[in-house]
């Protein structure tokens, strides 16, 4: 079989653990027998980060807006506990928050759904997209801890010399504090973002915050998305059939859970990573998720919107095989190819992508699995498997597919 040509790289952003060993069989297995790829690689693993001075994570970033598609692998955000087991020279931030700090934009996570898992939410009969702002919050904070009474004061120096200050509390021992941000140009974009992704795939839009409590800061996401939405889509929503509302957080969770699911659910940068998480676990597994972010000058990238599977990558280290679930990183290659080959006209790259994602969930609906979805299946056809072993059967169904296409 002749490679699939491209013409521009994609950038690949490769990372940690059990990841990033899947992220090579990947690579070995169903990308490079396929396609003659170009990419432009950054390691983002926890040593190269400490190496560079993170510096590694802000090229890849400007890489992704010069090259317009990337495709990433899970990363560590260290902590403590990290930074003593890799011996690093400070905590370095998420290195996700920086890359969309970067590219601004919304994330756009959807489960990937096979017929033989049925949500574990009994309403659930289609997916639920989970788009998530990507700039700021607690992602972009600063903290303090303080050892002694005193007055914490949230203070604003405006460039013509104007000082807003507020009391944030009077504090009568030790404490911690946190300050949070976000820019109205960004929450406007998002808003932009949310408001096409629900006309181009017709689909209601939820949006939710707690602007009863956080009268201003959520007070402003609320206000923004009604004027965008009242200027520039509510003719077009009205003409496409499909609805835009607000809700407070609490009750659209209880929405959620009693809906049949088929609708984009907003939500601000830390809910919709807590929620994103919530909705894939309850379609099947944290594995089970497709993620992508759109930025507003059309950078997008691909990702595995998962941990690292530490626990894995221990076994792994010690020569066991593991049945790790490679799914979401299939996903964010087979986006990213099909991205490319869309923006240059390769139309083979485009079926290559497709053809991917196709294959692996057939794979599952054949009843070929990794341990954390046989549980959860149904049928009388289960067959668990380690992860090469998962990939060598996609592979084959991957081949097969390619000649008879």
């Amino acid at each position: 079989m002749q490679k699939i040509k491209m013409t521009t790289p994609i950038v690949e952003i490769d990372g940690d653990e059990m990841t990033r060993v899947l992220w090579q069989m990947i690579k070995d297995e169903l990308i490079l027998p396929f396609v003659d790829l170009k990419s432009e690689y950054y390691d983002l693993s926890l040593v190269e980060r400490d190496r560079t001075d993170d510096q590694i994570t802000i090229d890849a970033a400007l890489a992704c807006k010069k090259h317009g598609v990337a495709v990433k692998c899970a990363t560590i955000t260290p902590n403590q506990q990290r930074q003593e087991e890799y011996n690093l020279k400070r905590l370095y931030p998420s290195p996700n928050a920086t890359l969309r700090g970067i590219l601004d934009g919304t994330i756009f996570r959807t489960p990937i759904m096979v017929n033989n898992i049925s949500p574990v939410v009994k309403p659930w009969k289609k997916p639920i997209t989970i788009a998530r702002h990507a700039y700021g919050d607690v992602y972009k904070n600063a903290e303090l801890r303080t050892t002694e009474p005193g007055t914490a004061i949230l203070t604003f120096i405006g460039e013509s010399g104007e000082i807003k200050t507020k009391l944030v509390q009077k504090l009568n021992g030790n404490a911690v504090i946190q300050g949070m941000h976000n820019l109205e140009d960004s929450i406007k974009k998002y808003a932009h973002s949310c408001f096409k992704f629900a006309l181009d795939t017709k689909q209601d839009l939820w949006f939710s915050t707690k602007d009863t409590i956080s009268k201003t800061y959520d007070g402003v996401f609320k206000e923004i998305f009604q004027n965008v939405y009242d200027a520039e889509y509510k003719i077009a929503f009205e003409k496409s059939g499909i609805e835009y509302f607000y809700t407070l957080i609490d009750d659209a969770v209880a929405r959620v859970v009693r809906s049949e699911g088929g609708y984009v659910w907003a939500c601000k940068n830390y809910d919709g990573d807590v929620m994103s998480d919530m909705v894939s676990a309850a379609f099947g597994s944290l594995a089970m998720m497709s993620s992508v972010l759109l930025a507003p000058d059309g950078t997008c990238e691909y990702e595995a919107a998962h941990g690292t599977v530490t626990r894995h990558y221990y076994r792994y280290l010690e020569g066991e095989k593991t049945s790790t679930n490679p799914m979401a990183t299939i996903f964010a290659w087979g986006g990213a190819l099909s991205k490319r080959g869309e923006l240059d006209s390769l139309p083979e790259l485009v079926h290559f992508g497709e053809a991917l994602r196709e294959v692996s969930v057939k794979t599952i609906e054949e009843g070929i699995m990794t341990g954390d979805l046989i549980n959860v299946a149904e049928g009388d056809n289960l067959q668990r498997v380690d992860s090469e072993e998962f990939l060598f059967a996609i592979k084959e169904r991957l081949t097969n597919h390619l000649n008879n296409n």
